[in-house]
């Protein structure tokens, strides 16, 4: 089973809204653009909100159904691992292994000593075609890749023998997720990952490395755009590289994760995958629970109510609902407004705040930010918050459909072919 070229991450914490979601995917189809859509959900959001990986598959199929969407779509176990893989099995078909939390962990000494002899055809510069100049490698770069991330690719390994012992390998796509550590994967590192990869006969067809820069929940990039661009095409060329030499599937592609609201570096995505004709996966699924959220705001009435008590009781836990996304927001308290100002917003101003259009002087990021973790307030209110998303179904559904479709399709693939 093959990933098509372009395809998007599209789940929601609350399982709500996945015939909103496949309809900008079907808007996109009519103007040309074929995206694959991949509903995603990790263990993580699964504990908060409160479900279970089924539900995401139920979502998906009846979606579907209900459009009669015709072409390939998968459920993705959403950074899972040996810990957590089993309740996804049955239901996934897509695979996010995450393996960050095995960087850094030391490999065996043997295995340390096969990698750097199987490397040193590599030394003193690694050349690939494409790249204006070589990347550096030597002996002591080869040691310190070997003591970052040799132990990771065994933790892989594990992770795919265990699931495949379970699964017939070829009904399901493999993706490799590095993305949530501290320091970025240079294109060297991810050329040998991609190298392990293939040697341990891991049929990756999605890599999810960590770029330079912040790529913060619901928020834009954050870092230099110039600096991104020459990495991410350096990682587009090593990723043809191993697709062409290191026998591994010819559907890899790079995965951007926390790639909603990236707006500021899809003009350069779009603009490189063109250039070399690769494909992208791009994980949106946590701003549905936001457009959710304004959908609400736009409501007006019980539901604007509902709104401002979730941010009054986001603001009073803001702690205990942020330590589980530390590496990936970037919050100033004191630039939130206090819960008694929030509450005397009208509908369109509360609108404003949380809607992602930077240049509106109401936007508000770091209200963003701390609504973006803030769904296990409305998921221990559910019978109220899951009425009032039925009342609102279509206000609720127009948002998220033209956030998808405006905010991310076109903006990554059509704005730049000057369609409108």
């Amino acid at each position: 089973m093959k990933i098509n070229k372009y395809s998007f991450g599209i789940g929601d914490r609350f399982g709500r809204q996945g015939k909103a979601q496949l309809s900008a995917v079907l808007k996109a189809e009519k103007q040309g653009i074929s995206i694959t859509p991949v509903w995603n959900k990790s263990f993580r959001e699964h504990s908060i909100a409160g479900t279970k990986p089924a539900d995401v598959r139920r979502e998906a199929d009846a979606a579907v159904r209900a459009l009669k969407w015709q072409k390939p779509y998968f459920v993705d176990a959403d950074h899972i691992n040996l810990k957590t893989v089993d309740e996804f099995i049955p239901v996934s078909d897509f695979f996010t292994m995450d393996v960050a939390e095995a960087i850094g962990k030391p490999a065996g000494e043997q295995e340390i000593k096969d990698f750097i002899s199987a490397s040193k055809a590599f030394i003193p510069n690694l050349s690939l075609p494409g790249m204006d100049k070589p990347l550096p490698v030597n002996e002591a770069y080869l040691y310190h890749f070997a003591g970052q991330y040799l132990h990771a690719m065994d933790e892989a390994a594990k992770i795919f023998e265990y699931i495949s012992a379970r699964k017939d390998p070829d009904t399901f796509v493999v993706e490799v997720s590095i993305d949530e550590v501290d320091k970025p994967q240079a294109p060297a590192d991810l050329f040998f990952i991609l190298k392990t990869l293939a040697e341990k006969n891991i049929p990756v067809q999605t890599i999810a490395p960590r770029f330079s820069g912040r790529f913060n929940k619901g928020v834009d990039y954050v870092g230099d755009l110039k600096k991104f661009e020459q990495e991410f095409e350096q990682d587009l060329l090593v990723v043809e590289y191993a697709r062409k030499n290191f026998g591994l599937p010819d559907s890899l592609k790079l995965s951007i994760h926390s790639g909603s609201d990236k707006f500021s570096i899809y003009p350069v995505i779009g603009r490189l995958i063109r250039k070399h004709d690769q494909g992208i996966h791009v994980k949106t699924a946590g701003t549905t629970w936001l457009e959710e959220l304004i959908g609400l705001a736009a409501a007006d009435g019980e539901a604007l109510q509902l709104v401002k008590h979730i941010y009054s009781e986001a603001y009073s836990r803001m702690e205990e609902l942020t330590r589980p996304y530390a590496e990936v927001i970037d919050i100033d308290p004191s630039a939130l407004p206090q819960p008694a100002e929030f509450d005397t917003w009208t509908s369109q101003k509360t609108v404003s705040a949380l809607r992602h259009v930077p240049d509106n002087p109401d936007f508000n990021p770091h209200l963003r930010q701390l609504m973006h973790v803030g769904y296990k307030i409305a998921a221990e209110q559910k019978t109220q918050y899951f009425d009032l998303l039925d009342r609102n179904e279509e206000i609720i559904g127009q948002q998220v459909k033209e956030n998808l479709f405006d905010r991310h399709i076109k903006r990554l693939f059509l704005e730049q072919n000057g369609k409108e």
